[in-house]
């Protein structure tokens, strides 16, 4: 199998690093010159172009910023569809709108293309540990074709059903996700402003199992000294401006499903107060 990766940013590049561990024939394709090297360097192939990545390419990942620029890896010019052959599957890894996901599988199997939506969670620390959890919305057939690519760097592949359903599960996770995050900030807030120490709150909802080993980790961004926190900043802006982004795609989907959520609305609103970005 011929794997290609496009996207080497925080969490693709440890899930491309996986594939040449793995031992599968890796071509690389980033916007970053200086990523691309990187990948390079470990023994992958570099290419000039999505549709360059496709002709050397059985199997590609997709895990790119949004919408759009999925849009413009798959369709776009130089695209992955304008160098893919028939038979070629395409697993798209972003967070994206299922609509999305549609619309791309449908110019893909146009073309003889398959595309799988085959979203991920776990984060950096999970793709470098090989421990993601892929949940993959589309044909069992070609899952299990792709399996030895997702494979690489997971130790949990779910299949959630029809085409769709993959980027679906990821958006309520991040609901989920963000309001941990949200609710697990202001009860250490009030904690801390009520002069109770931080390790007997963490004791406690560690026993009673409210304070998971997600939510616990967030918490460690509190616990940072100011300096460090300040040399943090942009990493801080940037997991902010994806909370916001994903929770705008969780709230687009809930409205065109006539759905309210006040409190990803709100959760929206707070998250980069919950990020300690705003007072």
């Amino acid at each position: 199998m011929r794997a290609g990766f496009i996207g080497l940013g925080n969490i693709g590049q440890p899930m491309a690093t996986q594939l040449l561990k793995a031992g599968l024939e890796t071509t690389v394709y980033d916007i970053s010159a200086i990523a691309v090297d990187v990948l390079v360097a470990a023994g992958a192939k570099g290419s000039s172009s999505p549709a360059e990545l496709a002709r050397n390419s059985d199997i590609i990942g997709v895990c790119v910023r949004n919408d759009d620029e999925v849009r413009e890896v798959v369709t776009g010019v130089n695209g992955i569809l304008e160098g893919a052959t028939p038979g070629t599957i395409i697993a798209v890894h972003s967070t994206v709108l299922p609509a999305t996901i549609m619309e791309l599988a449908e110019a893909a199997t146009s073309t003889g293309v398959d595309l799988i939506d085959a979203c991920m969670t776990g984060g950096r620390m999970g793709a470098e540990a090989g421990t993601l959890t892929y949940m993959v919305g589309g044909d069992k057939d070609v899952l299990e074709k792709a399996r030895p690519m997702l494979e690489a760097a997971a130790s949990s592949i779910v299949h959630t059903g029809a085409l769709g359903t993959g980027a679906t599960v990821k958006l309520c996770n991040n609901v989920m996700t963000y309001l941990e995050f949200l609710a697990a900030s202001e009860a250490f807030r009030l904690a801390e402003a009520a002069g109770l120490p931080i390790e007997t709150l963490e004791e406690i909802t560690r026993s009673n199992g409210n304070l998971t080993d997600q939510m616990q980790a967030f918490l460690g961004l509190h616990k940072l000294d100011d300096q460090t926190r300040q040399n943090l900043s942009d990493m801080l802006e940037g997991l902010a401006a994806v909370a916001d982004k994903d929770l705008a795609s969780a709230l687009e989907l809930a409205e065109g499903l006539d759905l309210d959520l006040p409190g990803a609305q709100t959760c929206r609103r707070l998250m980069r107060r919950t990020y300690g970005l705003d007072d």
